[in-house]
């Protein structure tokens, strides 16, 4: 399969999960991602368990497909000067999440290599953002989403906080380094000119408030938490069925209307409390009792099947398990096998003329990509 980024080389000087699922995304798509890891434990990720899979924990093995590991001390001159050459020679973009400062000390920063190779793309992934009081803090994702205000929104009133279980802070911010890095390879297309990228954990933890945040400012109020429901949509939420529960979402009047027919509740359509959303909206709590009484008499399944005949969207709520094994799931062969066929592991959720990107290789061994990569250039003086 001829990927897109074919022919360029990313150098990543990442860890945990932020960069290295950037790392990881470029690599699908094609480009020739070397990993930089220190020559001890290498990326933290790579300890993050149980459970462990073939060397490494599941986490890091999740994240680094499809790249080369190689080992450089920072703490050694040589090596450092070893890997400065290795990316003003041969990279194309280079991807950081390290410690603030880190980069500076060792002279690996976007200043340094950018005044050496003017064609560099260099995208420094932060935690809270390359200005500002708090621009030196380091950061994971649970504290982004506390800090940011998505815990303020999760869960379900008057309980205790809760993360959302993925770990869409870093990953959010790993995706959004792939968007800047894309638009920087367009804008040196054009022009011939590199580009240094900021992004944070911070800035993504905002930017996936942008709703909430729209509905504080237009209502003066804070959202709070509102559980599986949508806070300016009813119906919208996880209702209870007999066996498990089971999302509806009734997103305009049409689909109202349908959904009163489905649970044979005609009578509901002109009823005053429920004649638009916004109605529905104030009567949310009545509506949803009415709803779920009914809805808990019957299985998902039963209900699934009517809902779909009207047209009302549903979905009941799976397990990790229950979505592997699911049709749809192996029919879009979104999990694919290394090639040794020692893992399976959720590849890229893109096509390109009908075909999916491959996983051509599997996570690497720490540092056993050395001697390829480092053969290639040769140490010169910083």
């Amino acid at each position: 399969m001829d990927l897109p980024l074919t022919g360029l080389t990313v150098v990543e000087l990442g860890h945990s999960v932020a960069a290295p699922f950037a790392g990881q995304v470029l690599a699908d798509l094609g480009a020739r991602v070397i990993k930089v890891e220190n020559p001890g434990a290498g990326d933290d990720a790579r300890a993050w368990g149980p459970p462990f899979w073939h060397g490494s924990s599941a986490t890091f093995q999740s994240l680094n497909r499809n790249k080369l590991s190689v080992t450089v001390d920072l703490k050694d001159a040589g090596e450092v000067s070893r890997l400065r050459t290795l990316i003003t020679d041969e990279a194309d973009i280079v991807i950081q999440n390290l410690r603030p400062g880190l980069t500076r000390r060792f002279g690996i920063d976007a200043e340094s290599l950018c005044a050496r190779d003017g064609e560099l793309i260099y995208c420094n992934l932060g935690a809270f953002g390359a200005d500002g009081p708090m621009r030196d803090k380091p950061g994971y994702d649970p504290l982004m989403q506390a800090f940011g205000g998505l815990m303020s929104v999760t869960g379900e009133a008057g309980r205790p906080p809760v993360r959302v279980g993925p770990s869409i802070i870093d990953m959010g911010a790993g995706l959004w380094s792939v968007i800047g890095i894309l638009a920087a390879l367009e804008k040196r297309n054009r022009t011939g000119l590199g580009c240094v990228v900021d992004t944070s954990l911070f800035e993504t933890s905002l930017s996936w408030m942008t709703v909430p945040v729209a509905l504080a400012l237009a209502s003066g109020r804070d959202p709070g938490r509102s559980g599986s429901e949508a806070a300016m949509i009813v119906p919208y939420k996880a209702y209870k069925a007999a066996d498990r529960y089971l999302v509806i979402a009734a997103g305009n009047d049409a689909l109202f209307r349908r959904l009163c027919e489905a649970l044979g509740r005609p009578e509901w359509i002109a009823d005053p409390r429920f004649l638009d959303n916004a109605a529905r909206v104030r009567h949310r709590e009545a509506l949803n009792e009415m709803i779920e009484a009914i809805v808990g008499a019957q299985d998902a399944a039963h209900w699934g099947a009517k809902l779909d005949a009207a047209g009302v969207p549903s979905a009941p709520t799976q397990s990790v398990s229950e979505v592997l094994a699911h049709p749809q799931t192996r029919a879009l062969g979104m999990v694919q096998p290394v090639p040794d066929g020692t893992m399976e592991l959720m590849s890229l959720p893109l096509r390109f003329d009908g075909q999916r990107p491959p996983i051509r290789s599997s996570p690497p061994a720490l540092g056993a990509d050395n001697g390829a990569v480092f053969q290639i250039s040769e140490v010169e003086a910083p």
